[in-house]
């Protein structure tokens, strides 16, 4: 069934009035005849109800800083916190020197009531001398939970009298969950803090190979990182530093000497590709590694950026290579999909660039949506300059940056930058809302009721969403595939990935398991109504 704006306000008017007024600005239906179409985003969630966002504690150290192998991440607070952010995601990570992979590893102050009242800046201070002692790391970050911010430790001073004693990097994060209205102001601090505290640390001044870039926003989930770079390294690319899956300290201070940074995940990496722009003169291209289309697009822009034929050529040698291996595989899956609908409800970028692949596979996507998105996020990055920042946006501190007098250069004149801008996303992305098809809709921060209304409403055959909803939907007689850890699969991104989303969502399809569950609505009418004797009072 469709859904119209009649369907949709008979949704929203089983909200409280106030509720109704806020809700709607937060969903729409897509249609392409009306010139603009504005959604709001990245506001405070209503309390009481039940959303799927993180705080700015989960963002920055459970998306962004967690990944980093060589470095040990204590958390500063209560044990639940440091257990929330440790191995749910899958951020997979291997090292030559086993001695310097942590990525297994939870370190925790383990804040008790005793240390919320006199204060935890000593108890932090031994904890880093003990991790010193043992684990001997590379660099170590510390960051915030909500009490320390409240009772006032002092993060940044602790961890400079230790970075003194101890001779190593020590980064503070003040990244309390509190701080914004979800876990994308946690990657801006992160963000902040990587900009300051570790790129441009290293003492490179050239790349040690050719066509040197950087993989931002990729966080290696299920292996999604290595299937990248062994598309790129055939090629012929050099990856000087992957932010932050599978990365380390050590990639990460060099940088800066990148020719080109591919951002994947925008929502979560957008502020440091524009701040490396501006202080190495280092372009980013926008890329996507989901889907076999959507990869093949995002090589051939990174060969068109470098210009040389003999990369251009070696391109398409990969990419044809790759298709007559993986096609074979695609198409019997695409037998068992082809036809059904899926609801694609993730943070990051996921919500929009799985709806690609879902399309290859012959699913339609009709509902999708972000968890922490910006209005960009949804309407392109255009609508930048016409967001208003409010209070919880302040207060996130912004980090300005000017060129490096040493290493700044321009890595293309701008002449060829505003040439290659008309052909190839440089220094920019679509919205999602702008490649999504008339009547679907579009929900921002979709919370636990409007999920069990649009599932009743429009029964799709999949829902991908993260941990937290993936049972409530299966008990629906809907099966999930969750898309932030994967469910133990992957990779999902390059041509590999593509074969094994294909497979996994196949099998989805075909477990007998459905067929002993009865979803809500074959017991339960979705309409209920009552005929009035007498028939109408005013004839």
């Amino acid at each position: 069934m469709a859904i119209n704006q009649k369907v949709l306000e008979e949704l929203l008017n089983q909200y409280p009035s106030k509720v109704k007024r806020n809700r709607k600005k937060h969903i729409i239906i897509k249609d392409s005849a009306l010139a603009r179409q504005e959604i709001e985003a990245n506001t405070r969630t209503i309390p009481g109800i039940i959303t799927n966002r993180g705080c700015a504690f989960a963002g920055c150290k459970g998306v962004v800083l967690g990944p980093l192998k060589d470095v040990i991440h204590i958390v500063h607070g209560p044990i639940g916190c440091a257990f929330y952010t440790w191995g749910a995601r899958r951020n997979k990570a291997k090292s030559e020197d086993p001695t310097k992979n942590f990525i297994n590893y939870c370190v925790s102050t383990d804040m008790q009531e005793s240390d919320i009242v006199f204060g935890g800046e000593k108890k932090l201070a031994r904890m880093i001398d003990e991790v010193m002692e043992i684990f001997k790391p590379n660099a170590i970050t510390i960051s915030a939970t909500c009490p320390v911010g409240l009772i006032g430790d002092d993060l940044q001073a602790v961890a400079k009298a230790a970075q003194e004693k101890h001779g190593i990097p020590i980064l503070a994060f003040n990244c309390e969950g509190y701080k914004g209205v979800s876990q994308s102001a946690g990657h801006h601090i992160a963000n902040n803090g990587l900009m300051e505290g570790v790129i441009g640390q290293g003492d490179w001044e050239e790349a040690p190979g050719k066509y040197p870039i950087n993989i931002l926003g990729e966080y290696n989930i299920g292996g999604d990182s290595w299937e990248v770079e062994r598309i790129l390294k055939e090629i012929g690319y050099t990856v000087i530093a992957v932010m932050t899956g599978d990365g380390s300290y050590e990639e990460l201070k060099n940088a800066h000497v990148a020719e080109l940074n591919l951002v994947q995940c925008h929502r979560s990496i957008n502020y440091i590709a524009d701040m490396l722009e501006t202080k190495y003169g280092t372009p980013w291209l926008k890329v996507n590694f989901i889907g076999v289309q959507a990869t093949i697009d995002s090589l051939r822009n990174m060969a068109l950026y470098f210009g040389d034929p003999a990369l251009i050529q070696k391109t398409e040698e990969v990419i044809a290579r790759e298709l007559a291996r993986v096609e074979p595989i695609l198409g019997q899956y695409k037998k068992i999909c082809q036809g059904k609908t899926a609801f694609c409800f993730v943070g990051g970028s996921r919500g929009h660039h799985y709806q690609g692949l879902y399309a290859e596979l012959g699913i339609e996507t009709v509902l999708a949506g972000y968890e922490f998105a910006h209005r960009d996020d949804y309407e392109g990055r255009d609508v930048i300059p016409e967001i208003k920042l409010d209070a919880d946006t302040k207060n996130i501190p912004d980090l300005h940056v000017t060129p490096d007098e040493r290493r700044f250069r321009l890595k293309i004149s701008p002449e060829r930058m505003e040439e290659l801008k008309k052909k190839i996303p440089l220094s920019n992305y679509k919205g999602m809302n702008i490649e999504m098809k008339d009547g679907s809709i579009i929900v921002d921060d979709l919370n636990h009721f409007e999920t069990e209304e649009f599932i009743r409403l429009l029964k799709p055959d999949i829902f991908s969403s993260g941990i937290k909803d993936k049972y409530v939907v299966q008990k629906m007689g809907i099966p999930s595939k969750q898309l932030h850890s994967y469910d133990y699969s992957g990779p999902y991104a390059g041509f590999n990935g593509a074969v094994n989303f294909a497979r996994d969502i196949a099998m989805a399809f075909t477990s007998p398991t459905w067929n002993f569950i009865t979803p809500p609505w074959k017991n339960e009418p979705l309409l209920e109504g009552t005929i009035a004797e007498g028939g109408c009072s005013e004839c």
